[in-house]
């Protein structure tokens, strides 16, 4: 039995397509308006941080799994970049997708240094969504006025170097 790849084929296509479109419209870029959210801490759920709450400095937002091998290497660094121009008005918001939240928090407790931004959690990823994340890490450098600057997806050794660069150039400002 010979099967009609053309009769098929063109469904196949518009499903493919129909399932990444609403990641590639959605996404925040460069330039836009971040999208507001207040999300609770990890450690201590009965609180929560603002985005909205940080406006007038720079804020590196920081999308992260446990189960994400890269984010073990730069959840520590972006930690030093904080402690290193926090003073200057840097803030950073690490936002775990971890569901059950108990992995987020083995992940945080097998850190070498404690991480001392705020971690928080979307265990529901509806502000995954609303930022269009598609894949771990994936974070979104944010001005002073709310606008991103900056968006990045994965680590790679010397990506904190770039991220130091345009954070410079933004504290300058």
């Amino acid at each position: 039995m010979q099967l009609n790849h053309a009769r098929w084929l063109p469904g196949i296509l518009t499903a493919v397509v129909l399932s990444v479109l609403p990641a590639l419209v959605f996404a925040v870029e460069e330039g836009v308006h971040a999208p507001d959210f207040s999300l609770p801490y990890v450690e201590q759920p009965d609180k929560s941080v603002q985005l909205g709450d940080l406006r007038g400095k720079l804020v590196y937002v920081d999308f992260w799994a446990s189960w994400c091998l890269p984010c073990l290497r730069s959840l520590p660094q972006i930690n030093t970049l904080y402690q290193k121009y926090r003073d200057q008005g840097f803030e950073v918001v690490a936002i775990t997708i971890d569901d059950p939240i108990e992995d987020a928090q083995d992940f945080m407790d097998d850190l070498e240094v404690p991480l001392s931004y705020h971690v928080v959690a979307d265990q529901t990823a509806d502000i995954m969504d609303a930022y269009g994340v598609v894949g771990m890490p994936t974070s979104f450098l944010i001005d002073r006025q709310g606008v991103v600057r900056k968006v990045h997806k994965g680590f790679r050794e010397g990506d904190t170097d770039l991220l130091e660069q345009t954070l410079l150039g933004l504290l300058a400002e």
